[in-house]
């Protein structure tokens, strides 16, 4: 059977959902930390995020919790988690659903 990448993409980002900041109580998608998710035909998954802030306690966990949550998804051949610090995060990138779990709406 082929590989459907945008199917396993779909399964990524749904993955990353359940994917929390340690320290605000909504998941990583939702504020705007996954930059991009790209899957090969062969499988494998590219995801590039960031940090809320470079100095940001999770900066070890959360790399590794994306990257066994992508791996998990059937399909999927290999990950490359890419950490980027540019364009660096603000609030902006938050979801409406976000904002609205963390009372800024």
């Amino acid at each position: 059977m082929a590989l459907d990448p945008p199917h396993i993409e779909q399964l990524v980002v749904d993955a990353l959902r359940t994917v929390y900041d340690p320290e605000i109580p909504v998941n990583i998608h939702e504020l705007g930390l996954i930059y991009g998710v790209d899957v090969s035909p062969e499988g494998h998954v590219t995801i590039r995020m960031t940090l809320t802030a470079a100095g940001c306690p999770a900066a070890q966990v959360l790399p590794q919790e994306v990257e066994q949550r992508a791996r998990a998804v059937p399909g999927v051949t290999g990950v490359t988690v890419d950490l980027v610090f540019d364009p660096p995060w603000d609030m902006s990138r938050m979801s409406e659903a976000a904002k609205l779990e963390l009372g800024m709406l």
